[in-house]
């Protein structure tokens, strides 16, 4: 894996607290995290204090600074899963790498603990291929190359700006297969890296990714959890719309997302039957979401993501919102999203 040419000062790490005791997961990262300025959010739902041991360097943000940021109106959109958006809304680093608080470092194939930060690094410092698909997988690394018949003009690639890591324990499976399947896990550690083609849509997970904040922050949004409001909280599906948001920005902005390594170890955690009546309506509407961002095209003229942003929320608006409210409500939610970054995201201090 080639050295990441990243000063530790240009990276936040976010972390998503949906436990109170954070003892041991911090423990586990300790080698890792102790670099690293660390932006923990509260769960707004979680009642009791976070127990956060000593030597680390960090800002934790809970239900108050956000109210005080956002309002007390919307500090719902950020609760649960959805709080590390509001790290990411803080942060002021160029790069953030995020993990859930139920992720510990995982083993490669010889037993050895890996480094995720490390590699996630490594993945937004060397180039992504998304416009001629390499066989032989991440030809940046090393002892790997281009196959042969890869075009010479593209072998410069592209700036990447967003590394999807996986895990392994519990798979990444939605509530109605985790239902029929609750014994299955993944075990299966490929070593490898892709560059996800242009124009392909992909279930994106903020379990454990990376990206860069400078590029395409804005585009990483909760815009579809403050559409479900109400009864359906939709659990994880959020972060899938924000997925295909950013990549459709990337595509547009000819910038690149790589997935496989790193892999983080995930403990088993809620039940899917639970998660199942909370994301039962999510996963109806994917759908007709996929279709809809596998077709969309934004106009040439369109130069910055948070522009990117606007545009996608008219045309979800035209198109999608006519056969549910659900889409003109996520549509309002992605331009408020933008003026909020526009206002938080971009300033000295948020707090």
């Amino acid at each position: 894996m080639p050295l990441a040419n990243i000063n530790d000062s240009e990276v936040d790490i976010v972390i998503g607290a949906l436990q109170s005791d954070l003892t041991s997961f911090m423990n586990e990262w300790r080698t890792i995290f102790s670099r690293f300025h660390l932006i923990i959010v509260k769960d707004p739902d979680l009642k009791e204090e976070l127990k956060i041991p000593e030597g680390f360097n960090f800002d934790v943000y809970s239900k108050s600074h956000i109210d005080r940021v956002v309002g007390s109106s919307s500090s719902i959109v950020f609760s649960g899963y959805s709080c590390r958006y509001f790290g990411f809304l803080v942060s002021r680093k160029k790069y953030i790498v995020s993990f859930d608080d139920d992720c510990i470092p995982a083993k490669d194939s010889k037993g050895f603990l890996i480094d995720p930060v490390a590699q996630h690094l490594a993945n937004l410092t060397t180039p992504a291929t998304p416009f001629f698909f390499n066989t032989l997988y991440d030809p940046y690394r090393e002892g790997a190359d281009f196959v042969r018949g890869y075009p010479f003009s593209l072998r410069n690639g592209v700036t990447c700006a967003l590394s999807c890591g996986l895990w392994l324990n519990l798979a990444d499976l939605d509530a109605p297969t985790q239902a029929l399947k609750p014994q299955q896990r993944n075990s299966l550690y490929v070593d490898a890296v892709i560059t996800v083609p242009s124009r392909a849509m992909m279930p994106v997970s903020g379990i454990n990714i990376a990206f860069d904040r400078e590029s395409v922050g804005p585009a990483l949004l909760p815009a579809l959890k403050l559409a479900g409001e109400g009864k359906f909280r939709w659990e994880t599906m959020e972060d899938i719309w924000s997925g295909m948001c950013l990549k459709v920005v990337c595509d547009h902005l000819g910038l690149g997302v790589k997935s496989g390594l790193p892999y983080v170890w995930r403990q088993d955690r809620g039940s899917a039957i639970e998660s199942l009546k909370k994301e039962w309506e999510g996963v109806k509407l994917m759908e007709e979401i996929v279709p809809f961002f596998q077709s969309m095209r934004l106009p040439q003229t369109v130069a910055t993501t948070e522009d990117c942003v606007i545009e996608m929320a008219r045309t979800v608006k035209q198109q999608l919102g006519p056969s549910s409210p659900v889409f003109t409500r996520a549509a309002d939610a992605m331009v408020e999203w933008v003026k909020l970054w526009k206002a938080v995201g971009s300033g000295s201090s948020p707090l």
